[in-house]
């Protein structure tokens, strides 16, 4: 057993170099990463999903994988959409059905042994962030102008004198959301494959040591041994459903942050 800990410990300690972005090719003199390859899987897996999906909508689905994408993508318009942002909602409806069908299915396809998830990487994650961010700027002054939305970052109702200290924070809010969608995402999807791939790390761990004591003639110990492998195992399997359930909770929290964004900047009060 204490064989196995010392092995798990020390393989434990390099896993985060296996989430490191490494060139796979390069094209010129741009390095194209693992992650920048799934992100491009990613991409065209969800513009074949949605296309495919739309080419076969049906007054009453009978293909239970398009009646799934039709479900889904009315739960982001009735209850990310309207439910969030309110009048005006639909025009904003295809960006935040682009974002979470594309956040849940890198997120699906990083849970695929061997893959790995466009949003695990950071670079990825800015990008989504800065496009939310500049959407919701740029709906924010299109609708109330450039003097009426730097405005309205200050509520109204507040008294006079403390009328400056709350516009400059909320300005600071306003700007450190392009930071905190893109760190959310990564860190949630980051931290969950970690652990995934550690307790998959324990498993060969403690059955690479478990047979090499068999082999040994130290039977009960290896049997032991790899007993224990038996509750990583079981762990893995409660963590691996898990990260399902977060894989779809991160694009639904990413998709409704932007959609308040937008609200907000849209409808200032």
């Amino acid at each position: 057993m204490g064989e196995a800990l010392e092995l798990f410990v020390e393989e434990a300690g390099h896993i985060y170099s296996q989430f490191e972005s490494q060139t796979v090719f390069s094209i010129g003199p741009w390095g194209v990463s693992q992650y920048i390859v799934w992100l491009l899987i990613a991409f065209v897996a969800t513009t074949a999903i949605l296309l495919i999906s739309a080419r076969k909508v049906q007054l009453v689905p009978s293909n239970k994988f398009v009646g799934l994408v039709e479900y889904l993508y009315g739960f982001v318009r009735k209850s990310v959409g309207e439910d969030v942002i309110g009048e005006g909602y639909e025009k904003h409806v295809p960006l935040l059905a682009t974002l979470f069908f594309f956040i849940l299915i890198s997120n699906v396809i990083g849970l695929i042994p061997g893959a790995k998830t466009a949003t695990g990487c950071v670079a990825c994650t800015w990008a989504l962030s800065i496009i939310s961010f500049v959407y919701f700027i740029y709906y924010g002054i299109r609708v109330n102008g450039l003097w009426g939305y730097v405005k309205s970052l200050c509520p109204h109702g507040v008294p006079g004198p403390m009328g400056p200290v709350i516009w400059f924070l909320e300005l600071f809010s306003t700007l450190i959301r392009v930071l905190t969608l893109a760190v959310r995402l990564y860190g949630n999807m980051l931290a969950g494959h970690m652990v995934l791939g550690v307790f998959s790390l324990a498993i060969t761990s403690f059955v690479t040591v478990g047979l090499a004591q068999v082999s040994a003639g130290i039977i009960a110990s290896g049997v032991l041994t790899m007993g224990t492998s038996l509750l990583w195992l079981l762990l893995l399997i409660v963590m691996y459903a898990l990260e399902c359930l977060v894989a779809f909770i991160q694009a639904f929290v990413f998709s409704i942050l932007t959609a308040s964004y937008v609200g907000g900047a849209v409808h200032p009060h």
